[in-house]
């Protein structure tokens, strides 16, 4: 791929020095869900995530990055990152404070730097695959590297996960 047709995320990730895959699909208007982006690459959906952006009553907003077919657990979500309260930011909010549109949001290259966390159940994982910022473009790397490129944590995130 040529370095102009590049990503600000896989850029990044250049600079870094951080290993990592593309996988380019073809993008549906219609269905941009992780659970099609998972078909269509046809990989396991445990290992696509998908970006949350948040805002928490007291620190603000946060991401979390959680398995596609999975459901943000807002208590859970607000818990670690020391809110009492979180919701999910409505989808107008997202361009203009991430600078990513729905379908193409990274963890990597925001606007600004937000508290990340990611569902724990990826530490475990060789590879996940995360948003290379722009839809039909997935980028695959070690979550532990992607966690601690981005200063996150590993978490309880998802609704029916551990208590």
């Amino acid at each position: 791929m040529a370095k102009d047709n590049k990503t600000n995320v896989c850029r990044l990730l250049d600079k870094a020095k951080i290993p990592y895959v593309e996988q380019e699909y073809p993008v549906d208007e219609e269905d941009l869900s992780g659970a099609h982006v998972a078909s269509v690459l046809g990989f396991p959906p445990e290992i696509i995530y998908k970006t949350l952006v948040l805002k928490g009553d007291k620190t603000g907003y946060f991401v979390a990055v959680i398995p596609v077919l999975e459901e943000v657990d807002l208590k859970k979500a607000a818990k670690v990152s020391q809110n009492k309260k979180a919701e999910m930011i409505p989808m107008k909010d997202l361009q203009p404070l991430t600078g990513y549109i729905r379908g193409g949001c990274s963890p990597i290259g925001m606007k600004k730097h937000f508290p990340t966390y990611f569902q724990k159940q990826g530490e475990e994982l060789e590879r996940i695959y995360v948003s290379a910022g722009k839809r039909g473009l997935q980028i695959g790397l070690s979550p532990k590297d992607l966690c601690a490129f981005v200063s996150g944590s590993f978490e309880d995130l998802i609704r029916g996960g551990e208590e």
